[in-house]
């Protein structure tokens, strides 16, 4: 800023001239070398330079240095569009910079600047504060601490406190990179945005302030529709009233208190709903125990209280003592039944349950399972953990299970029913194996084991010692042990294809562009540029009563 005795001599072309000078005085002893100009009754003093005209009613003219001290009302005039006036201006002829202050303002005649001190280096088109400003336009209000206004881009670079103030929102930012033509602007630092019901955080991000459109692209949140959406990059429009979201992301239902984690996901208010994939999982808290439920492609739709989730294609699920898998899986909130869609199979702990289709019901009220219904081809095993020889098993047509405190302790099973159940003494000996069949049979469980078993209506079968039965007739028709297939853990819930998706890159983080770039891009294309381990195993019975009733 070479506002110095010492500046330059002016080169050819670069002198300041006057235009009208008016009154014309010196007073070397308090500006010794300056001409001094004011103004008479018909009008100002004005001087211009390459460009520019400069109107004030004082001028302290250096013209050896090519300088001048303008005081009261100045105007600046530059080409047909830019204004600024101020009460007070030093300007360089050589350097081309001006410093203006008191009531400063500058005008393109769609945005107007103001401040208390304001930079105008007319060399390289750029004006900018140090100590605070304002911009107004037919959009926005616009304050920060500092700030750079590039008249050729015409874009506004704030720093520090940055705040916009529209009808519709507000955002404050540490960085924020404005264009007064398309009203974008690109944020950087912790930035945030509060709509009338939206709010969005985010460290590097774009937003387009006309139509309420943008996305973040670092540590970005976005609250939305009773949903926090998290994740790598993440997309907001409030037209649509729609929101996406690309890798690492983390959407939390605040009112069911439910999580979706996936890398893709699209969130639509209007129909209540959110479609996620690219290992995809919900999770929910079921008595104190994390509920894990994936599938290739997971949907929530409805409203909290009428909530319907969704998992579709390699559908899994996982809890500490239940887990299970098919083709889908179909939840609603209003019923509390999960459905278990085409081949279904769930382990409650060591005992493997099968059948045509598989109901989970939760009691609404607790949200704690109550009961379990496995309709057609009903299959229960589980391996015989004391003589580790054979699996206890028992079918029917139907089977119907109650939960007790989250615990599945009386199994029913119903119409052509059959059994083979491993019975020990007390000293764990092997007393023989019972086979029955009849048309009703109860499993009372403790511990998640057999306890008690009863037959109903007419039970044929007998206790038949080890020796006397064939190995090939200890299981029943439709045996199927899948125990190598059991989910241990919550993250066997994802297959080889789920833990190797590559992610995409993010555009702005990985590959940074300029963003004078990406705008040039933006507007070229009419505004778019884008884009636990289980439980330990219990402890059985040492002897099950068997009771069977007439």
């Amino acid at each position: 800023m070479a506002f110095g005795q010492d500046a330059p001599k002016p080169t050819e072309g670069r002198q300041i001239n006057i235009v009208y000078g008016a009154n014309f005085t010196k007073n070397e002893e308090k500006y010794p070398g300056a001409s001094i100009f004011s103004k008479d009754d018909e009008r100002q003093v004005q001087f211009e330079h390459q460009g520019a005209d400069l109107w004030c009613d004082i001028a302290i003219f250096y013209s050896a240095e090519n300088r001048l001290k303008a005081i009261g009302n100045i105007r600046l005039q530059q080409g047909d569009s830019i204004e600024m006036n101020s009460g007070k201006i030093d300007y360089d002829g050589n350097t081309k910079l001006a410093k203006a202050w008191e009531n400063v303002d500058l005008t393109d005649g769609k945005m107007t600047l103001t401040t208390d001190t304001l930079y105008f280096d007319r060399e390289n088109q750029l004006s900018y504060y140090r100590s605070g400003g304002k911009v107004v336009d037919s959009v926005n209000v616009l304050t920060s601490i500092i700030g750079n206004y590039f008249m050729e881009l015409k874009k506004v670079q704030f720093r520090k406190k940055v705040h916009i103030d529209n009808p519709e929102y507000i955002i404050d930012s540490e960085q924020l990179d404005y264009y007064r033509v398309s009203k974008n602007a690109y944020m950087y630092g912790p930035s945030t945005i509060v709509g009338e019901d939206y709010q969005i955080y985010c460290e590097r991000g774009f937003y387009d302030t006309k139509i309420e459109k943008g996305y973040g692209v670092k540590n970005t949140t976005i609250n939305y529709d009773n949903k926090i959406i998290e994740g790598d990059s993440l997309y907001f429009d409030k037209l649509s009233s729609f929101a996406s979201a690309t890798n690492n992301i983390k959407i939390t239902d605040t009112i069911n208190n439910g999580v979706i984690k996936a890398h893709y996901a699209e969130v639509f208010k209007e129909k209540d709903s959110v479609f996620a994939t690219k290992r995809a999982v919900t999770i929910s808290l079921v008595q104190q125990d994390s509920l894990y439920m994936h599938g290739d492609t997971l949907m929530a739709t409805g409203k909290p209280d009428a909530r319907i989730i969704r998992a579709f294609r390699n559908a899994k699920f996982y809890k500490t003592d239940l887990s299970g898998k098919c083709d889908s899986i179909h939840y609603s909130e209003a019923t509390g039944v999960t459905e278990l869609i085409t081949d279904p199979i769930i382990w409650n702990v060591e005992n493997q349950i099968t059948g045509d289709s598989i109901h989970l019901i939760s009691d609404k009220e607790t949200d704690k399972l109550d009961s379990l219904k496995v309709l057609n081809n009903a299959f229960i095993i589980s391996f015989d953990t004391i003589g580790k020889q054979g699996y206890n098993q028992a079918k029917g047509k139907d089977l119907f299970g109650k939960f007790i405190e989250n615990e599945l302790k009386i199994i029913d099973l119903v119409k052509n029913t059959e059994v083979i159940y491993y019975v020990y003494n007390d000293d764990n000996e092997l007393v023989g194996i019972d086979k029955t069949i009849c048309s009703k049979i109860r499993l009372e469980m403790a511990n998640n084991d057999i306890e008690d078993i009863t037959f109903f209506v007419n039970p044929d079968g007998d206790i038949f010692p080890d020796k006397d039965l064939p190995v090939e007739s200890r299981k029943l028709k439709g045996f199927v042990w899948r125990g190598e297939e059991r989910i241990l853990r919550k993250e066997d819930i994802f297959d080889e294809d789920d833990n190797n998706i590559e992610l995409v890159k993010i555009r702005g983080i990985d590959n940074p562009v300029d963003i004078d770039t990406e705008e040039q891009e933006r507007q070229k294309n009419g505004g778019d540029s884008l884009t636990t381990t289980p439980n330990s195993q219990a402890t059985k019975p040492k002897k099950t009563e068997v009771k069977k009733v007439q």
